[in-house]
């Protein structure tokens, strides 16, 4: 990447902005097949800024391409700053996506006119709601043959809001084929694209004029039923016209407080409704002086003086992303101004509770191939810093006066893929490097099955997961997850155990009974000779622990049994441990061949939300993976389901509720307790 330092006499897209208010920070969402990528390379060649490519940190997708990275490409025009962050349309890169919205102002949706809405984009939309964030839409592809743009807004309206309403009608050329401009619903012009970007304004013809009549005036009352100035409605129910100024202003006021969200048609291959999609964005989404910022709180979780955005505040930033490269994170700035060199104190979770004292090295400002160095990066703007030991989440904040704030929730993994790395790789090492550029990845070393196992969020992410680690030169490899089972008597049952010593023999007597689910282990002294001392009998206990744990029958522990010592016989005064606990273990093998042994598998409780229409077909499929339906219930716009599975069915339940529910399920589990295998 080559690196260019500005000066004062640079294009006002290589110097850093010093106004918070002319910042716009945009998240770019919607589904894979939308073209949100598309988008904003347009709206680069759109603006005054070089044409380049969207960026992470570092522009080093060589691993992990744009579509599954958040990205922010900074675009200026008319004096503003837009940040563009473009964020994965994959449920499974959902910590991606999180951290887009966490550090954006704004929302901008893109749905394709040819393939509709599906339930993760509409689950996207409630989130934002939930954060009261200001959205648009943007529909995108209307050239493709089978799109259909008024059934597009129509399911917008269903799947989103009813405030959801066009500002635009797309205009097709003499062809019929292709968008050849756009009808303003408020201007009542026509931008005319037939002869390339940018379009030619035009007065409409008549026929157009019958064509958006009805959609001008939903429109029209859409806004002024957002309004806060009561007359305007009183003025246009009676008739009296309501000129473009005020509407237009009454409309981004709307956008603003997010009680109002403008749909624009647009073509981003061809270029159509690019200018419409910049003037919602400079003109109708807040800066960040006008958003919240997060709750700060001091390292010892007391309440910190409100955030605001301001560069003279104190230091408060986020990490939002981590790039590939070590030591290089896009940076939002809450509070204060980030500068070179300066000393910070990085914390979030995982890190001591005083945090960590470290040096900013060099700020950037992102811009396809270069990052071009800046001086400093203040509140409401974003940047790459370098050179930080940090994690996405984590709080930079001044040593002088430190701060928390707190990170965005993440989901918790549910797929496991167990891994096996050569010999002589530090696999300690390469997953601690993993899990700091990703934190929705986890991993165990688990010493019962001797497995390495990474938790992902689905089967995108867990092959990205696998690039990263062979990115670096490691060639790891997959092996199949084992379930970790456990192993129980079928009945109560006698056994005996002898071993020598020395010519000296030791007879040890037991008892076992299997105890109900979820008891544990008992071991009590049933001996009617007391002779022996009590520190035999805990050598003889150790060594029932001791067969219990390898296993019986099978390689599995022994759980839910009592043990009741019956005899003991020895040879010597003072017996060594080792032979007690010789005997005890073969005395509980002479146990289980009497009795018999059954195997047990872990069961799951497990907690599932679904759209309501998904209910009924996830409740089938559990019964299918021998799930126990515990009960359903409704919550807000969904489905909650309470079931107890097998966890050996559940090993791709990430993947297979993803499929049947059209991407809006998900689910929770913890372990419940060990049952019969069927």
């Amino acid at each position: 990447m080559s690196r260019t330092r500005h000066d004062a006499s640079a294009a006002p897209w290589l110097r850093p902005v010093t106004d918070p208010s002319t910042i716009r920070n945009v998240a770019v969402v919607g589904n894979t097949a939308s073209g949100k990528t598309t988008l904003v390379t347009k709206l680069l060649e759109a603006t005054t800024s070089p044409a380049s490519e969207p960026t992470t940190a570092d522009h080093d997708d060589t691993v992990s391409p744009p579509s599954v990275k958040t990205t922010c490409t900074p675009l200026h025009i008319d004096g503003v700053k837009i940040n563009l962050i473009d964020t994965p349309g994959s449920a499974d890169f959902v910590g991606e996506l999180r951290a887009g919205l966490h550090a954006a102002d704004a929302a901008l949706f893109v749905v394709s006119a040819a393939n509709g809405i599906d339930l993760w984009t509409q689950r996207l939309w409630e989130k934002c709601a939930a954060m009261n964030m200001p959205r648009a839409v943007v529909v995108n592809r209307l050239d493709h043959p089978q799109a259909d743009f008024d059934e597009t807004v129509a399911l917008c309206q269903r799947m989103f809001a009813e405030t959801v309403l066009p500002l635009y009608l797309p205009l097709w050329g003499d062809d019929g084929d292709r968008v050849a401009g756009l009808i303003g619903l408020l201007s009542d012009r026509i931008l005319d694209y037939s002869a390339g970007y940018p379009p030619r304004s035009r007065d409409p013809e008549s026929v157009h004029l019958d064509a958006v009549a009805e959609a001008r005036k939903t429109l029209v009352e859409g806004i002024l039923a957002e309004s806060d100035d009561e007359n305007l409605m009183d003025r246009y129910v009676t008739g009296e016209p309501i000129d473009a100024r005020t509407l237009i202003c009454e409309l981004e006021t709307a956008v603003a407080r997010s009680t109002f969200h403008p749909v624009v048609p647009i073509d981003s291959l061809t270029g159509v409704g690019i200018d419409t999609v910049l003037e919602i964005i400079g003109g109708a989404f807040p800066s960040p002086v006008e958003g919240h910022p997060p709750t700060a709180t001091s390292l010892d979780g007391e309440a910190a003086e409100p955030l605001t955005c301001s560069p003279s505040g104190r230091l408060a930033a986020q990490i939002m992303t981590a790039a590939n490269t070590p030591g290089r994170f896009l940076l939002r700035v809450f509070s204060g101004t980030v500068l070179p060199g300066h000393r910070v104190l990085v914390g979030g979770q995982g890190r001591p509770a005083s945090g960590e004292q470290q040096h900013i090295d060099r700020l950037y400002s992102p811009h396809g191939g270069e990052a071009h160095e800046i001086d400093f990066c203040v509140a409401g703007d974003i940047c790459t810093v370098t050179r930080l030991e940090a994690r996405p989440g984590d709080t930079v904040s001044s040593a002088d006066a430190p701060l928390s704030t707190q990170a965005w929730s993440l989901p918790s993994p549910q797929l496991p893929i167990a891994v096996v790395f050569p010999d002589g790789i530090d696999a300690h090492a390469a997953l601690d490097r993993l899990t700091g550029v990703d934190p929705t990845v986890q991993w165990a070393n688990d010493t019962e099955t001797g497995q390495t196992v990474l938790w992902c969020m689905g089967e995108e992410h867990a092959t990205t997961v696998l690039q990263r680690i062979r990115a670096h030169e490691i060639p790891v490899e997959t092996r199949p997850f084992r379930v970790r089972h456990r192993e129980t008597f079928l009945k109560t049952a006698t056994g005996s155990g002898k071993h020598f010593d020395h010519n000296e023999h030791h007879i040890c007597t037991i008892t076992v009974e299997p105890l109900p689910p979820g008891t544990g282990f008992r071991f009590v002294d049933h001996r009617d000779d007391r002779a022996l001392p009590s520190q035999a009998v805990e050598s003889i206990e150790q060594g029932i622990k001791t067969g219990m744990a390898r296993g019986v029958t099978t390689k599995y522990p022994l759980i839910d049994v009592q043990v009741a010592l019956t005899g003991m016989e020895t040879g010597s005064h003072e017996p060594s441990d080792a032979a007690l606990q010789a005997a005890a273990v073969r005395a509980l093998a002479d146990a289980a061949k009497n009795a018999g042994t059954r195997l047990l598998e872990p069961v799951d409780h497990v907690t599932i939300t679904v759209a309501p229409g998904y209910a009924r077909t996830v409740v089938t499929d559990l019964e299918n993976r021998r799930g126990r339906i515990l009960g359903t219930e409704p919550d807000d716009d969904h489905t909650v389901i309470r079931a107890e599975v097998p966890v050996r069915e559940l090993l791709r339940y990430a993947v297979e509720l993803r499929a049947m529910t059209a991407g809006s399920g998900s689910f929770r589990r913890r372990f419940a307790r060990y049952e019969p295998t069927a």
